[in-house]
């Protein structure tokens, strides 16, 4: 199993303020379950949105989209990456830096 990161940045700015990049969760799963968990993230997030009534995905590559969610009173732009483990000091079965 080899370990996953989803990255996500508000697009154009936040309402929360200066331009940042989150960790949206960390999940082991296979090469080819990864996608699945990741496009299911993508497909149902709705955070800061009061009674999403529209969702547009704009595919990049295959590890990174944009999703742009319109609610009641605002419409909202963020970026998902989604990123593997593939050095760690820690990690017997990992190389100790990026191969």
């Amino acid at each position: 199993m080899a370990r996953w990161m989803v990255l996500i940045s508000p697009v154009g700015g936040s309402p929360h303020g200066p331009y940042r990049v989150d960790t949206l969760t960390e999940f082991e799963a296979s090469h080819e379950e990864a996608p699945g968990v990741f496009l299911n993230l993508v497909n149902t997030f709705d955070r800061d949105v009061r009674k999403p009534r529209r969702r547009q995905a704009f595919k990049c590559s295959e590890r990174t989209y944009v999703l742009r969610v319109e609610g009641y009173m605002k419409q909202l732009e963020y970026r998902f990456e989604l990123a593997e483990l593939v050095a760690d000091t820690a990690a017997p079965d990992l190389p100790d830096t990026i191969p």
